[in-house]
Formats: C-alpha cells, sequence, structure tokens
C-alpha cells in the first residue's frame, strides 16, 4: 500500500499510483473544507479571528493545493492578520502569496496595507505601484496610494525641519563653544521657561537673562539678551521700557543705580559637547538623546562664592568669566550692598528662589 511506501519514492503499481490519488484527494478536500471555514470564521467576527487563522494555516499544512490556490489562502491570512493588527504577520504572509500569484490583486492590497501599518512607506510603495500594475482601476490601490503620497511628503517636509533645526542648533553650539562660554545642566527651567540662546541671521547670540532678588526671592526674566548690550545699559533700558529691574518699587536701597549683580561661581554642572547639543535641540522634534557628556558636578566643589559683575563689560565679557558656568542661561542676583541681607548673601546660607 502507499501508506507504507518510504519517502521520496516513487509508486510501483497501479495499486499505489491510486492510493496515492486517493490520498491526495483527501488531502485536496480537507484543505479546501478548511478554507471554506476559515472564511467562515471571519464572517462570525473577531472572536473567531483566531480559529480563522488556526483554518487558514491547517489547509495550508495539507500541502495539497496548487500555488493559485495557496495564494489565495495566504491572501485571507493576512487580511485576518491585518484586522488584528498583526501587521508583520500579514506583510509575510502577503508577500508569499504575491510570490507564489503575481496576478493575486488581494495579495497586493493587503502587503500594501500590512507595510503601511509599519510606516515602511517605500515596501507600501511598492506593492500597490505593483498591484496597480496589473489593475490600474483599483479603487483601494488608488485610495491608498494617495496615504502613502501624503505621508511620504509629510515625512520630507518633517525631515526637512528636522534637518534645518540640526544645522541651526550646530551653528549655536560652534559659536557658543568658539566664543569660549562654558555651558552647564540647565536650571530654574521653571522661570526661563526653557527658553534658549537664539543665533540671528548676522552671528550674534540673543540670551534670554534670569535675574534673581534674593532677598524677597522674586525673579524676573528678560527674554533677549543681545551679545553686545551691557549688563547695566540693558537694565536701564528695560527700566525705561517699564520692565521691572527690582521688586521693591520706592525703596531708595533698591533705586537701580544702588544694586549689584552677581553671579555664582561653577553654579551647574558643565556639559560635555554632546549634551549641548541635546539641550539645544531639545524640542525640536529630533531623536537626540542624552550623551551623560556631564564632565563636572556640585560634589566638593567648595564654598558658595559669589562674584561681582562688572557691568560696564558686555554681556559676552561677563560669560567668559573662567569660574562661570552658565545654567543654561544666564542667571544673575541682584543685591544691594545697602541692603542688611547684603552680608548672609555672600555667606550662601540662603535658599534661592
Amino acid at each position: 500500500m502507499a501508506l507504507w511506501m518510504e519517502a521520496g519514492s516513487e509508486p510501483k503499481t497501479e495499486g499505489e499510483k491510486a492510493d496515492l490519488a486517493a490520498i491526495a484527494a483527501i488531502k485536496e478536500s480537507a484543505a479546501l473544507d478548511l478554507k471554506e471555514k476559515g472564511n467562515q470564521y471571519v464572517k462570525m467576527g473577531k472572536k473567531h479571528y483566531s480559529d480563522a487563522i488556526d483554518c487558514y494555516t491547517r489547509a495550508l499544512k495539507q500541502k495539497a493545493l496548487n500555488d493559485s490556490d495557496h495564494s489565495i489562502i495566504l491572501a485571507n491570512r493576512a487580511h485576518v492578520n491585518l484586522l488584528l493588527g498583526n501587521y508583520k504577520h500579514a506583510l509575510l504572509d502577503a508577500e508569499e502569496a504575491i510570490a507564489l500569484s503575481p496576478i493575486n490583486i488581494k495579495a497586493h492590497y493587503r502587503a500594501t496595507k500590512a507595510a503601511f501599518g509599519l510606516d515602511l512607506l517605500t515596501e507600501a510603495s511598492f506593492f500597490c505601484q505593483a498591484g496597480l500594475k496589473q489593475d490600474p482601476h483599483n479603487g483601494e490601490l488608488k485610495l491608498i496610494m494617495k496615504q502613502i503620497d501624503s505621508r511620504q511628503s509629510e515625512r520630507r517636509k518633517r525631515e526637512i525641519e528636522v534637518a534645518k533645526s540640526v544645522a541651526a542648533a550646530k551653528d549655536l553650539v560652534s559659536v557658543i563653544m568658539n566664543r569660549g562660554l562654558r555651558l552647564g545642566k540647565p536650571m530654574y527651567e521653571e522661570l526661563s521657561g526653557k527658553r534658549k540662546p537664539m543665533l540671528d541671521k548676522d552671528n550674534v547670540l540673543h540670551w534670554p537673562v534670569v535675574f534673581l532678588y534674593a532677598e524677597v526671592m522674586s525673579s524676573d526674566l528678560i527674554e533677549d539678551f543681545v551679545r553686545l548690550t551691557c549688563s547695566r545699559s540693558a537694565l536701564d533700558k528695560n527700566r525705561r521700557e517699564g520692565v521691572s529691574v527690582s521688586p521693591h518699587g520706592k525703596d531708595p536701597t533698591y533705586r537701580r543705580e544702588v544694586p549689584n549683580l552677581f553671579f555664582e561661581c561653577n553654579l551647574a554642572m558643565l556639559m560635555g559637547k554632546k549634551d549641548v547639543d541635546c539641550w539645544t535641540l531639545e524640542g525640536s522634534g529630533t531623536a537626540w538623546t542624552s550623551g551623560g557628556g556631564l564632565v563636572g558636578d556640585n560634589i566638593g566643589r567648595g564654598p558658595v562664592k559669589y562674584v561681582k559683575v562688572n557691568e560696564k563689560k558686555t554681556l559676552l565679557d561677563v560669560l567668559r568669566h573662567p569660574q562661570l558656568v552658565i545654567p543654561g542661561i544666564p542667571v544673575f542676583y541682584v543685591v544691594s550692598k545697602k541692603s542688611s541681607f547684603y552680608k548672609e548673601f555672600k555667606t550662601g546660607n540662603w535658599s534661592a528662589p
């Protein structure tokens, strides 16, 4: 009997040939029945999708159907996997279905949908165009081709925007580094709104600056300090334009000509170049991640020390001070030497606002 034949051997008798034909017919019938049963499970809804996949898989294992039928079953299984969101499995099935029958339009469509679901736009476009060559008037393929084109256009636009952001950030970092400025881990972001320096078309740095009034625990944010602006003249300009430079009202101790500006030495942890890159790109939609480039810390840095700002110097000269690590953006303390708080401030025995 054919059942006892060795694997790979040819039938020798008419009886063996008849047995093999009967076995093949049984397997073919079983495969077709499983295919139809799978189709019925699909119609019964989501609760039966796993049963449909099982039936299609068992039908394929019979290995009793021709390439065209196998292609149809694979495309059907791809359809169910698409309904379940199993895009990788759907794509594999659809690709195999196309290989077995290049004219299987449903396989092309399902390969397109699976690739699109995986955001593989180049592959999705390839499968869609191949399907349209077979059926140029297919409405489903035309519709998803429009969706692919739209997403590709959005991606190109986003890539251009990201490239511009990266280029601008690199230029900014280059200028900061070339001008001998040391950037530290950002601080006081709740006061600055996470603002960052900006480089204009004339290669001039514009800095947001935070002024802290330590004695009364308040602050001011000056959103745009130009690189060549003196600290004193900038504050005077803000006062003339109605921007507060002191929360003390009419207190003569805090008239603009009285207070002094200070910065704290090595306030922030110095960042390495990669972390500076990451910080400047923060919020730009890029995929940059921190490089762990902090090259200093606040542990054991010695007693707190404040340096008085020479307001006749430009902001750039002030920021170049060898003991100043800029905590993201410049932070200056506004303190009057005539205030009773001045001695306490110089000791560092107080909490910053």
